[in-house]
């Protein structure tokens, strides 16, 4: 490690608060009712129920999503014996890791106790506590002997990620360099060095899907693990033991097809790989420093295929690929254990990711590098946020029918589907939005269709059945990319092309677009000149001619000056005055809709009754009752000002114009928000429950509101979204990812559902 990195590492944990983990409340504990409710007297029910059915105690506790880390410090990293003190910053990382990326809550649970069978005594005690225990960084032999009896004695999974975790992940590269080569498992010949906890696990998996015994060399550091040796055995390790007068790593590798360490850096050299069989698999899998540097690996056998523990390499084996999403899955059946048959379920699933398009998540924590399946991409990358999707809906399907699960899942396409909410926040939200665009898919033109954003997007679109889609680019440009992104685009085939410098139809846009803007100043030339350079005039031209149904625009450039076409070409509703922006921001709690957050500057109380209108017909889209707070400075006529004035106005108009609406205001933020703050001061009001729709007095307060929660409460954004556009088109901004626009594609697609019904 670098001095660096060190520091910056000692600088990360010790930033206030202190190290990596907090405990959160999950109600609210405002006012002594809340208290009465939480604790005494209220709890007393909680309890009594578990006593009369304990399944209760994951409907009515944390337990169920409840994970402990559980180590006593014996093999932590590279580090080796530091004891559980020095090994709880490993822990605390272990736990962030379930909650980041599957939404488990873990704690880490540092136990200062070697002896196996006390250790054993101590976690079994615990189950009451928790859903499922994660063993970690246990050394071996001690860790096969504790996982063992703790599986035994407990009804919840017991887990040892280094043992299994490394093998699942090692086994799904072992899977696709199968398909890759043509081989069959039960072919090949293996040799492994090191015969740890995890080398031996990776072996138990391999020979569980098919590989044979007899075709596996184990080496460690004495050497070959032969029939007869006694040194440094154990009846995990002698399972392998083979007839053979080799003695060392270098007189087995020849004819090796593969190459398995999880042992030492620099202990297999360059001059062996030459006699391994055609196209082989290296697994140099020690961490910092691997069995062999990638480099030489491939000067030695350009045709191999390559796959280190380290992130600066292609195909990093890493355990957060696969344990967050096993224990999820787990929890969400009930399993009793995590069985034999999970895994290998989690072993396909992983494989199978890798055959998929990455992306714009993963694209972004790895750079632009190609992620196309191959021999430098056997695995997906730890972040490709469709991990938990595909992993927990297979580990929880082989639990039920491998017959552990307590808690069956009965629509098993419903629980797929809600396991987006890890993924992306806004899946739920989106889900009938999707539905909806999927049942009529309309023809949307995507205005920067050269962004790899809109390509990805796109991708997804076509997959889920949401579009038609228009791309304007240029052809050479967009075919590159395509290749570049691994994606299975034809374009002719699954995209139209608008090539903005070679179209048919060029001459009848730029005077099409002429006559409409030759008294505004545009001239015949100036006219060809936009035409031929400005993608959202093509696509405002194309909805306008009825050649497309939608369009999306805004991924680059200003939102005004987009607007400003849009405006000008596609027009608005002849009922609305001025066009305003409305954003959703997705957050753990909820879905909250923020307006206006891009148009207007400064709106009139008609303007803001217009807007307050327009925005809670799209929430309706959502499938969400809108229920709508004006917010201000003031709450209910406290204070006095031009701003406050409006939004009382504002009020009046739409309960004139809208009587139907949940609505009240002028109020603080706090008041909409929170209904028991709103009681206090306003017991009288009109609106119930929380707000979801919040109206500012001016374009600043929204955008300033918007931004701030979108970082601060790591919202997820869907939007903006256009309201008041005669035709359906929606601006985004450069900020948008390829989720944002996919979102707001299938928004465009139900817009135009809407429009071509009405029209």
């Amino acid at each position: 490690m670098s001095d660096k990195l060190r520091e910056a590492a000692l600088e990360y944990h010790r930033a206030a608060p202190a190290g990596k983990l907090a405990i959160v409340a999950t109600k609210p504990l405002g006012n002594q009712h809340d208290l009465a409710l939480a604790y005494s007297p209220g709890v007393a029910a909680a309890c009594q129920a578990i006593v009369d059915n304990p399944a209760e105690v994951n409907r009515l506790t944390a337990r169920g999503n409840m994970v402990a880390v559980i180590t006593n410090g014996t093999a932590v990293l590279g580090l080796g014996n530091i004891g559980p003190l020095a090994a709880k910053p490993v822990m605390e990382g272990k736990a962030v890791l379930f909650k980041k990326f599957a939404g488990i809550d873990a704690i880490d649970i540092e136990i200062n106790e070697t002896d196996p069978a006390k250790f054993c005594d101590i976690v079994a005690a615990l189950e009451p506590s928790f859903g499922a225990i994660n063993l970690e960084d246990i050394k071996a032999p001690e860790c096969f002997e504790i996982e063992a009896e703790l599986r035994r004695r407990m009804k919840i999974p017991v887990f040892h990620d280094d043992q299994h975790g490394t093998a699942i992940i090692v086994a799904a590269a072992i899977t696709n360099w199968l398909r890759l080569t043509e081989r069959k498992i039960e072919d090949i010949r293996v040799v492994t060095s090191g015969a740890g906890a995890a080398a031996l696990a990776c072996l138990d998996l391999l020979v569980d899907m098919g590989l044979p015994v007899p075709n596996v060399t184990v080496t460690d550091i004495h050497g070959v693990v032969f029939e007869g040796r006694v040194e440094a055995m154990d009846p995990r390790k002698s399972r392998y033991a083979q007839k053979t007068n080799a003695r060392s790593l270098s007189e087995v590798m020849a004819g090796a097809d593969l190459f398995m360490g999880l042992s030492a850096p620099g202990v297999l050299k360059s001059e062996w790989l030459v006699d391994m069989a055609e196209k082989p698999l290296i697994l140099a899998l020690a961490n910092p420093t691997p069995e062999i540097m990638p480099d030489l690996a491939r000067a030695a056998r350009p045709d191999a295929f390559i796959a280190t523990g380290r992130s600066d390499f292609p195909n990093q084996v890493n355990n957060v690929l696969c344990f967050p999403f096993i224990f999820r899955g787990a929890l969400d059946v009930g399993a009793t254990e995590i069985n034999d048959e999970m895994k290998i379920a989690c072993v396909h699933a992983v494989a199978d990711l890798a055959l998929a398009e990455s992306s714009d998540v993963v694209q972004a924590a790895y750079g632009d590098l190609p992620m196309a399946f191959g021999p430098d991409y056997l695995i997906p990358n730890p972040f490709d946020p469709r991990l938990v999707v595909r992993i927990a809906s297979a580990v929880a399907k082989a639990a039920m029918k491998s017959g552990v699960a307590t808690q069956p899942i009965t629509d098993v396409n419903q629980y797929t589907a809600s396991l987006n909410q890890y993924v992306f926040r806004s899946g739920l939200v989106m889900s009938p939005i999707f539905t909806r665009a999927k049942a009529d898919p309309k023809r949307v033109v995507f205005a920067e269709g050269e962004d790899p954003r809109v390509l990805r997007a796109v991708q997804e679109a076509l997959d889920e059945g949401l579009v038609k889609p228009i791309l304007i680019g240029r052809e050479n440009v967009v075919s590159v990319r395509l290749k570049r992104l691994a994606l299975r685009l034809k374009i002719g085939q699954d995209i139209d092309l608008v090539n903005p410098e070679d179209d048919r139809r060029y001459q009848d846009y730029w005077q099409n677009y002429h006559r409409i803007m030759e008294r505004r100043g545009v001239s015949p030339a100036r006219a060809k000149e936009i035409v031929r350079t400005d993608n959202t005039v093509i696509g405002s031209l194309m909805v306008r001619r009825g050649e497309a149904d939608a369009m999306i625009c805004g991924i680059n450039g200003g939102y005004q000056t987009h607007l400003r076409h849009v405006v000008d070409l596609v027009g608005l509703r002849p009922d609305i005055s001025s066009p305003a922006a409305m954003t959703a921001l997705v957050l753990p709690k909820g879905c909250y809709f923020l307006c206006d957050t891009h148009v207007n500057t400064d709106p009139t109380a008609e303007q803001i009754a217009e807007i307050t209108i327009m925005a809670a017909a799209m929430v309706r889209e959502f499938g969400i009752v809108p229920k709508i707070a004006l917010l201000s400075s003031s709450n209910f006529g406290s204070r006095e000002s031009a701003s406050i004035d409006k939004m009382q106005k504002a009020l009046i108009l739409i309960r004139k114009q809208a009587p139907e609406l949940e609505i009240d205001g002028e109020m603080h933020a706090d008041a909409a928000l929170n209904p028991m703050i709103r009681k206090q001061i306003f017991p009288n009001s009109t609106l119930s429950g929380e707000a979801n729709l919040l109206v500012m007095p001016s374009i600043d307060a929204a955008n300033i509101a918007y931004n701030m929660v979108k970082i601060l409460a790591d919202a997820q954004p869907i939007g903006p979204l256009l309201l008041g556009a005669s035709r359906p088109v929606h601006i985004l901004t450069s900020s948008a990812t390829a989720r944002t626009i996919l979102n707001v594609t299938a928004l465009a697609s139900i817009d135009a559902q809407h429009f071509l019904v009405s029209a």
